[in-house]
């Protein structure tokens, strides 16, 4: 994931509220819109983006300039460094300055994108040129671009989460491989251990859900949870997936330590973006992260032979092992936009076309997002890098599924994530209870 994703994928959660307020607001303006221009005339659409730094301005425009080259007739107009914030703005207000097509790192958002009518349906436009959705993207990333039966985004390059492991730290404690299940991961973890103190000279692993990448969707991820049932509802609850993601992070930090112990060793470590981070530094051994952390890991020159697996999965499930967290960037078509068609014909391009996709994903260092290019010999990567196109590719891996109301959802089960951990909540039936039914409220108060 590029540095402009990072960020928004970490300031997501803190910026949910603004984003749904804004979207739930929308008056898409869709009078007088719609698919009814001539793609093949001369024609200039707006495409409105969040990356912003240099490589990755350079490969949006490599992009476009592809685009531009194979429908010489559509001109592109670009402006990046846009937030989910600054496009609801534009997609409520409409008028010759806003945007035909826009991305977002938030997919989160996706539900009230499809809900609000902000974004309009893909689906036709996918079966006029004999596009199967099914067929061409991840099963994951089919997931997060489509809410109630309505896709309105598709996907633009992915982040496919695993483990990072020290290989040399493995050999010092006598470990032959990564950790396949849980079980093992928790040995492991322990074994990679050296206390010091009230402190620790390595930790195995950093389980508190305020580390670097640790939170409640990735570890539950490896569990394939069902967020909710048939109508809608929350089923925190009900799904016993929820219990032992909840009970394997639990168990980590009392096994670690305890979670105060964690907590102040946690305090003296290195920024996650920076070359301190602690698995660069060889203060933690194990790490769970996405695909951009390779490159970093690899730039900071550490000590010790880097390692890259999929994550553990629960013990009798080993035959899904490989699979992991699935997310990324997914990209639309304005409601407000006078000319969709168009604006289909680029979005086909940059998410259909196996050739842009790969070098898009080249440029930026990203998961390409159809299964064509997944496999596409003109993909460049280092070799742990082929770990996350499996996890990519693999069937069994997860998402988290669209909401009306965003990734509030999210939010409610990270605090309980917060609360259990620290203490504050013992019982765990009793809070994923608690958990389920905010949800439903805070569900049935959008809607």
């Amino acid at each position: 994931m590029p540095p402009a994703t990072r960020r928004a994928g970490k300031a997501a959660a803190l910026a949910l509220t603004v984003s749904v307020v804004l979207l739930g607001a929308a008056c898409t303006g869709q009078s007088g819109a719609g698919a009814t221009d001539d793609p093949t005339k001369d024609t200039t659409i707006t495409f409105w983006h969040a990356w912003s730094a240099p490589n990755e301005v350079r490969a949006v425009g490599s992009l476009v300039a592809g685009f531009e080259k194979a429908h010489p007739n559509i001109h592109v107009r670009v402006v990046g460094d846009m937030t989910d914030d600054k496009i609801n703005q534009a997609l409520r207000a409409g008028g010759d300055q806003a945007p035909d097509v826009v991305s977002s790192f938030t997919t989160n958002n996706v539900g009230k994108f499809c809900s609000s009518g902000a974004l309009v349906d893909l689906d036709p436009f996918l079966k006029k040129d004999g596009i199967d959705p099914a067929t061409t993207f991840p099963e994951a990333m089919n997931e997060y671009t489509r809410f109630d039966g309505n896709r309105c985004t598709v996907p633009l390059l992915g982040d496919a989460y695993g483990l990072y492991y020290n290989k040399t730290a493995f050999r010092k404690a006598g470990i032959a491989r990564p950790p396949r299940t849980w079980s093992e991961f928790e040995t492991d973890a322990e074994k990679l251990t050296i206390p010091a103190g009230d402190s620790y000279k390595q930790l195995g692993f950093m389980p508190d859900y305020h580390g670097w990448e640790t939170t409640t969707e990735h570890y539950l991820a490896q569990f394939s949870p069902t967020y909710f049932d048939a109508k809608g509802k929350s089923r925190v609850a009900a799904d016993p997936a929820f219990r032992e993601g909840f009970a394997l992070q639990k168990r980590l930090v009392d096994e670690l330590g305890g979670f105060r112990k964690l907590e102040r060793f946690r305090s003296t470590l290195g920024d996650e973006w920076g070359p301190k981070h602690p698995f660069h530094t060889g203060q933690v051994a194990m790490q769970l992260d996405g695909e951009w952390r390779l490159g970093m890991a690899e730039a900071a020159k550490p000590d010790f032979e880097i390692g890259v697996a999929p994550l553990p999965v629960p013990d009798g499930q080993e035959d899904q092992y490989g699979k992991g967290y699935i997310t990324g960037t997914v990209t639309g078509i304005a409601a407000t936009s006078h000319r969709q068609n168009a604006a289909w014909e680029f979005v086909k391009y940059i998410t259909t076309d196996t050739d842009a996709v790969v070098g898009f994903a080249n440029d930026i260092h990203n998961v390409p997002s159809t299964l064509a290019a997944l496999k596409s010999p003109k993909l460049t990567y280092e070799p742990g890098f082929k770990t996350f196109l499996d996890i990519a590719a693999n069937p069994h891996s997860t998402t988290t599924p669209p909401s009306v109301n965003g990734g509030q959802y999210l939010v409610t089960i990270q605090q309980l994530g917060y609360d259990y951990e620290s203490g504050r909540v013992r019982d765990l039936r009793a809070g994923l209870k608690k958990a389920a039914a905010q949800i439903d409220t805070d569900i049935a108060q959008a809607e």
